[in-house]
């Protein structure tokens, strides 16, 4: 509301005169009045439409619980701000509807946030998750196989990302021992069963690899808690990376350049883990048999040798670092992610069939440049 408050002194009849012309809208008055002049203009101003939608969304989020990053920071999301300000850039809109979405679903489907995972709730709460999210997990719980799998973070993650990412695990298992087999044959060819002891270390180093070749670069919802203000800055930056260095951020988080980048390093050290471990399982496998075979065929004990654990395993640490690392990353998060599923994610079945041949080339592809990485470094020798 405004105020508009004028005074006039009518000293004179000029001076009235002109006031008049200036006012056409006052009475007219004759010269000789004496009284002072006054108006008074009373303007209500309505409330703006923005600050009416500001004051609903407190009313309809304070049902809820605490803020939960609306209207304050949220420091483990991809942006922050508070609602109270328009200019605290698009992330803390996006927060707030994240939040309107996941509990209009939660609603809908008669639940509460007490009957979510804590994990997925406090990411509820603080607007970090899409109502599609809660969505999907509704949906998973009906399956006794992915609600028993969804008490692991991890899997539970995996999952609300990619509902397929099951069974991309049971296909990259189930196909690595034909392929790799396949694979090391191609490469070996009448050397094949000569070189049989090596095959089998390849193998079981793989089968052991497989796994987690798919588990580590798989696109996820992270439903990590923030860092505690003691965490390092190397900490607390990988623990804002992306599991896959290509996946899509979901709304209200984003990604930078130097952020994906440090996903992949971070999945790389992982690998190399993984792989030097399952090499050095494979290859103290592989020279246990060369020994029994050695010991219960004299004759051939001279030409068969033992496959070297410490080089053999450093290797593969690496290539499983640097190659599958990257191929995997790839295919998880561009193929798969950003093409096929916005394409075919109304015919799952076709989805899934294209995905298991694209991982099988994939996982022959890569027995194949195994074998030519390790004939490379000179770890293995043709024959």
């Amino acid at each position: 509301m405004a105020i508009a408050f004028s005074f006039a002194p009518s000293s004179s009849a000029a001076s009235s005169s002109s006031l008049s012309k200036l006012n056409p809208h006052r009475p007219f008055l004759s010269a000789s009045a004496s009284s002072p002049l006054v108006h008074l203009r009373l303007t209500v101003t309505p409330p703006s439409l923005t600050h009416r939608n500001r004051q609903f969304r407190r009313i309809l989020f304070s049902g809820a619980g605490d803020d939960g990053g609306i209207n304050g920071r949220d420091s483990s999301g991809g942006g922050g701000g508070g609602d109270d300000g328009d200019s605290d850039g698009g992330s803390d809109n996006a927060g707030g509807k994240n939040r309107a979405e996941a509990l209009m679903v939660l609603a809908e489907s008669k639940r509460g946030l007490e009957s979510l995972p804590k994990d997925l709730a406090a990411a509820v709460q603080a607007g970090r998750i899409p109502g599609s999210v809660v969505g999907r997990y509704f949906e998973l719980e009906k399956s006794g196989l992915f609600r028993w799998l969804m008490q692991f973070a991890g899997f539970r993650e995996r999952l609300l990302a990619d509902d397929l990412f099951f069974a991309k695990v049971f296909m990259e298992c189930g196909v690595g021992l034909f392929t790799k087999t396949a694979a090391e044959y191609e490469r070996r060819r009448e050397n094949f069963f000569n070189e049989l002891e090596v095959v089998f270390a390849d193998v079981v180093m793989a089968i052991l690899a497989d796994f987690m070749l798919v588990y580590l670069p798989a696109p996820t919802v992270s439903l990590r808690p923030p860092l505690g203000l003691n965490a390092g800055a190397i900490t607390r930056f990988f623990h804002g990376c992306p599991d896959n260095a290509f996946q899509i951020a979901m709304s209200g988080t984003s990604y930078s350049l130097l952020q994906r980048i440090g996903g992949v390093v971070r999945n790389g050290t992982k690998l190399f883990a993984v792989g030097t471990a399952s090499s050095l399982v494979g290859t103290a496998v592989t020279n246990a048999l060369i020994n029994a075979r050695k010991a219960v065929d004299k004759d051939k004990a001279g030409e068969l040798e033992n496959v070297p654990i410490v080089s053999t395993s450093v290797a593969y640490g690496v290539y499983m670092a640097v190659s599958s690392n990257l191929r995997y990353q790839v295919l998880a998060g561009v193929i798969e992610q950003r093409f096929l599923e916005p394409l075919l994610h109304q015919n799952k079945l076709m989805l899934s069939a294209i995905c298991f041949a694209i991982r099988t080339g994939n996982t022959f592809l890569g027995s194949l440049l195994w074998v030519d990485y390790a004939r490379f470094i000179g770890i293995q020798k043709a024959h």
